[in-house]
């Protein structure tokens, strides 16, 4: 792997930086205590082309790659993890559709995406009895004519109230993984009923709703893929996924971090700086060595993802770490702090409420260390 950043990835890095410290910063804790959506800066981020930065320019993308994407999303975290997400599932679903639909489903959707026309992407996998068991969902599209139709619910969906298109699983065969397909949907489209939003430990600014399709008509060209391909496209998208989160998980540790510094180099006591004092900068050792590590598991995955390598593995290890790392780190952010980390005076408790999730979405800590295992025995059989 090349440790050395492109001119382009260098740019795009920057970029994100410069918009999240200047634009996105400043309203992060009024966004969360308030659960505003961030549409507005969304479509800001869109008109960067970074709602679309690994999607192909003739689509509308900036066409930067995985490692550009992936140093982006560190930016946004650092600055507000909910605004973070919603761009991490709209370039999610770009991708997706790039990936797997035809030249109309691209020339009309993702251009919508990248945009900011559609203002954000929806990825509706999860219902209310399945979380990681994907394979065992029950909304069903069934076949009516040239059309289908779908009838279930999903939970979970983020920006889901907001999302122009998304994209839905539901069953189109047998039990099991194999019975799976996916769909693009349009926001708004008859029989598609959004639930009430989720009030949520964190991401409070990030749209979180359950989903309900009651005899939802979608046209026959809504089919995403080919019928019975939706679980292989659910895991490819998540193993991109992860990628994402983890970088989401890297830019809140290094803001938390940050925070700390700032705050143990001022604070005083028993006659000194907390930063004088031996056990304080152990702590801050160990944040800074685990934030270095899980940067590079995560740019190793995104830099195998750019050079079409398999990454499954790699995207796992990097989520798996980032996440927990994010959380032991904003915990010890919050510790230092003392009481005040545990007031909304200091951002460092909105970085633990934040970080909280991520060893739960797109696959569980648990999921991780399945899939990690499961790739390790069959390289050695």
């Amino acid at each position: 792997m090349d440790l050395n950043l492109t001119e382009t990835q260098r740019l795009v890095r920057q970029t994100a930086r410069t918009f999240a410290q200047e634009r996105v910063l400043p309203g992060a804790r009024e966004r969360d205590r308030k659960e505003l959506f961030p549409a507005e800066l969304l479509r800001e981020l869109a008109g960067l082309g970074l709602m679309g930065v690994n999607v192909p320019a003739a689509y509308g993308g900036a066409e930067a790659g995985a490692v550009a994407y992936a140093l982006a999303m560190m930016e946004m975290a650092a600055a507000c993890a909910s605004t973070a997400v919603a761009m991490a599932v709209t370039n999610m679903c770009a991708e997706l559709i790039c990936a797997f639909g035809s030249e109309e489903q691209k020339r009309t959707h993702v251009s919508r995406l990248v945009s900011g026309d559609a203002v954000a992407g929806a990825f509706a996998l999860s219902e209310p009895q399945c979380g990681s068991d994907a394979a065992g969902l029950t909304t069903t599209a069934a076949r009516r004519g040239g059309d289908w139709v779908l009838n279930g619910s999903k939970q979970w969906i983020t920006s889901g109230a907001h999302a122009g298109v998304m994209v839905v699983w539901a069953r189109t065969g047998a039990p099991g993984s194999r019975g799976l397909s996916a769909f693009i949907v349009e926001g708004g489209t008859r029989g598609l009923l959004v639930g009430p939003p989720e009030d949520k430990l964190g991401l409070r600014a990030s749209n979180t709703v359950p989903l309900v399709f009651e005899d939802c008509v979608l046209p026959g060209s809504a089919l995403l893929g080919g019928e019975g391909e939706g679980f292989k496209l659910a895991m490819m998208a998540l193993d991109g996924g992860r990628i994402g989160i983890a970088s989401q998980a890297c830019g809140v540790t290094r803001a938390a971090l940050e925070a700390t510094v700032r705050y143990v180099r001022d604070r005083q006591a028993f006659g000194k700086h907390l930063a004088q004092f031996q056990a304080v900068r152990f702590m801050l050792a160990n944040i800074k060595t685990e934030l270095s590590a899980a940067e590079a598991l995560t740019l190793r995955a995104a830099w195998c993802k750019e050079h079409q390598r398999s990454f499954t593995q790699e995207a796992s290890m990097a989520k798996l770490f980032a996440s927990e790392m994010a959380n032991r780190a904003c915990d010890k952010a919050v510790q230092l702090h003392g009481g005040y980390g545990y007031t909304d005076e200091f951002p460092v408790e909105r970085y633990l409420r934040d970080a909280r999730v991520q060893t739960i979405y797109e696959g569980t800590s648990e999921i991780q260390r399945v899939v990690i295992a499961r790739e390790v025995l069959r390289a050695a059989s």
